[in-house]
């Protein structure tokens, strides 16, 4: 990943809307969720979703597929490990293992429990 496309990610994601929309569809699984379903999940109304979503959609950390009259909106996992890569990729003086004890940090695994999505 170029230096530009995680500035690009980094900054689709500095946003609370965002950032929580992305989460719920890297947790939603490859399947994605409609953008309806998406907005009732997050109490964003539905235009305001709709920019949202298109700003993640042109970072590339979300794909969107129309099925019949919905759009499915997924999260691209090749893209989120290109930024946690890019991200780590010098930990500790190349010592990845000092970074994520137990675990390679380059690679994404789910946490244990899902965390639940909580607007405060």
């Amino acid at each position: 990943m170029e230096a530009k496309d995680a500035v690009t990610a980094l900054a689709a994601l500095a946003q609370r809307n965002r950032l929580e929309a992305f989460r719920l569809l890297v947790n939603a699984g490859p399947e994605g969720m409609p953008a309806g379903e998406v907005a009732r999940s997050l109490d964003v109304p539905a235009n305001t979703l709709s920019f949202h979503l298109d700003r993640l959609r042109q970072a590339g950390l979300i794909e969107v597929e129309r099925q019949s009259r919905s759009q499915i909106y997924s999260a691209r996992y090749d893209t989120m490990q290109d930024l946690i890569g890019y991200l780590t990729e010098n930990c500790c003086g190349n010592r990845p293992e000092l970074c994520a004890p137990g675990r390679s940090a380059a690679v994404c695994k789910p946490s244990k429990a899902p965390r639940k999505i909580t607007r405060k």
